[in-house]
């Protein structure tokens, strides 16, 4: 009877806990992977680079698809969920697209997150001075737009913005 192999799963950790859960994780002997960059940051006195994870909320852990191992993990600081399309059930990542995020990151190319929101759909801002204010998501010569309507006078009005500053509506 031949060992489980070891698979990769999304792990949903606790707001601003990605490099603490990472940290524990990694104590306890599991296989993790935060997929996270340097952006720069202006204060009004400074700039820094900062480190963020790339996907806010989440890191991959890499173990044998186990009961004990979900508990060992899930009983870590930060752990929260596991991502699964079948209720209860982790659901493993694809170890080719995991791979190729890890080259896109290695390359030290500047990366763009672009959230999984269709063109045409209402969004909302989530940071910066626009926070809050709704609109639609469409794309202009290769950039996202961020556009309001004002239906009654038949006008919209648009503005260049990172497709990681809008969530879904």
């Amino acid at each position: 009877m031949g060992e489980t192999m070891q698979e990769w799963f999304a792990l949903y950790v606790k707001s601003k806990h990605e490099f603490v859960t990472n940290s524990a994780l990694r104590e306890k002997n599991v296989e993790t992977f935060l997929p996270s960059v340097f952006k720069r940051r202006q204060w009004k006195d400074r700039h820094k680079l900062v480190h963020f994870p790339l996907f806010p909320g989440y890191l991959f852990v890499h173990l044998q698809p186990y009961p004990v191992e979900f508990l060992k993990v899930l009983k870590t600081k930060g752990a929260v969920t596991f991502i699964s399309l079948d209720s209860g059930i982790p659901t493993p990542v694809y170890s080719e697209e995991l791979n190729s995020l890890k080259l896109m990151i290695e390359s030290g190319k500047e990366l763009d997150l672009y959230p999984h929101l269709k063109e045409g759909s209402r969004v909302r801002v989530k940071r910066g001075p626009l926070k809050g204010a709704e609109g639609m998501l469409i794309r202009k010569e290769n950039q996202h737009m961020f556009v309001v309507n004002i239906n009654l006078l038949g006008r919209s009005i648009g503005l260049r913005i990172y497709s990681d500053d809008v969530e879904d509506a």
